[in-house]
């Protein structure tokens, strides 16, 4: 009996090694594994399948990736992870414009890529439940969206006003890639979407208050040209007593 207690997911890749490997990797997780070799195939999963997320390269035989993934959206709101190949900034940009929750380049670690499943796993948690997580956790940094606190090491972190809303949206969406347009549309406005040099200064001085070093940062990572994935856990908050 396979089991599926972590949900389903659909491997989207005409390369027949690349399936077997994500098969054999997530089936050892507790995933259940459906699979196809073309924009075809996936598209007609997608919708008689009902998978949980769908990890889509963007070279596929019969058709590009981003089709795929604008067929998706038009009737499905499945967590999508585009697993490709294509590194460019641009082709991230469009993925993630055109509704990918998520995009991990060819090679990757499967460590890595099973984190990503499960940040978008979480989101798609929330979303479906209309409740989102507001206490965060990630080695000593606490961060209580609800009483809008923020502690290192047990010591007050102040934030200004612009650092905890971009803060905010970054947990919202933890552990995967926030674009910079999506940040400073929803922060600073619709008006200053070119205006990348507010994010930066305000990213920097996050790393700082946060305790991440600014030359190689793991908490609040940088994906070139395209934004920045905050890397927390939601956690229970603590019973007052």
């Amino acid at each position: 009996m396979k089991n599926e207690g972590n949900g389903r997911i659909l491997i989207v890749d005409d390369e027949q090694q690349i399936r077997r490997f994500l098969r054999i990797s997530l089936a050892s997780q507790g995933y259940g594994v459906l699979e196809a070799e073309n924009g075809e195939q996936a598209l007609a999963a997608v919708y008689t399948q009902s998978p949980d997320v769908v990890l889509l390269d963007l070279g596929l035989p019969d058709m590009d990736g981003h089709e795929v993934l604008q067929g998706i959206r038009e009737h499905s709101a499945v967590p999508v992870i585009v697993v490709s190949v294509r590194d460019r900034e641009e082709e991230k940009v469009l993925s993630l414009d055109n509704g990918a929750n998520d995009y991990v380049t060819k090679p990757f670690g499967i460590q890595e890529l099973l984190a990503r499943i499960r940040a978008v796993q979480r989101q798609s948690q929330q979303a479906r439940g209309e409740v989102a997580a507001s206490y965060y956790v990630s080695q000593g940094l606490v961060i209580d969206l609800e009483l809008r606190q923020v502690s290192l090491h047990q010591e007050g972190v102040h934030l200004t006003r612009k650092e905890f809303a971009v803060l905010a949206r970054l947990c919202r969406y933890a552990g995967r890639v926030v674009t910079q347009t999506q940040l400073l549309k929803e922060v600073w406005g619709p008006t200053h979407v070119d205006d990348t040099h507010y994010l930066r200064i305000v990213v920097s001085r996050l790393r700082q208050k946060l305790g991440d070093d600014p030359q190689t940062p793991v908490l609040l990572q940088t994906e070139a040209g395209v934004g920045y994935r905050l890397l927390v856990e939601p956690a229970q908050r603590p019973a007052t007593s």
